[in-house]
């Protein structure tokens, strides 16, 4: 469902460690915009009964049902967009202004 690159999983664990949300899990939320587009939404929080549990680079990931269907293959990225600006970018093939990456080789 979810993946979790390697850069992503560092910063998870260093943002519990840091507001003490050590052993929760991350949730993400995926909701559809008006214009189709995808918006996201994380933060550690305790699983409930209908949540859907995933877990990537020893990062336990809960999502909604709901939310489930619009992160299927998501891959969740820790990337630095400007120089000393870094950012959680989700590249979502169910997101129609997603672009995959160029492959430079």
């Amino acid at each position: 469902m979810i993946t979790v690159t390697e850069e992503a999983a560092k910063q998870i664990k260093v943002s519990a460690k840091q507001g003490n949300a050590e052993g929760m899990s991350l949730r993400i939320a995926a909701t559809r915009n008006e214009d189709n587009s995808i918006h996201y939404g994380m933060g550690f929080d305790d699983s409930k009964d209908e949540d859907i549990a995933v877990t990537s680079r020893d990062v336990e990931i809960i999502v909604s049902p709901t939310s489930a269907e619009l992160l299927k293959d998501t891959v969740l990225d820790f990337v630095e967009l400007e120089p000393g600006k870094h950012q959680f970018i989700f590249m979502n093939p169910n997101d129609p202004n997603y672009k995959p990456p160029q492959d430079n080789a």
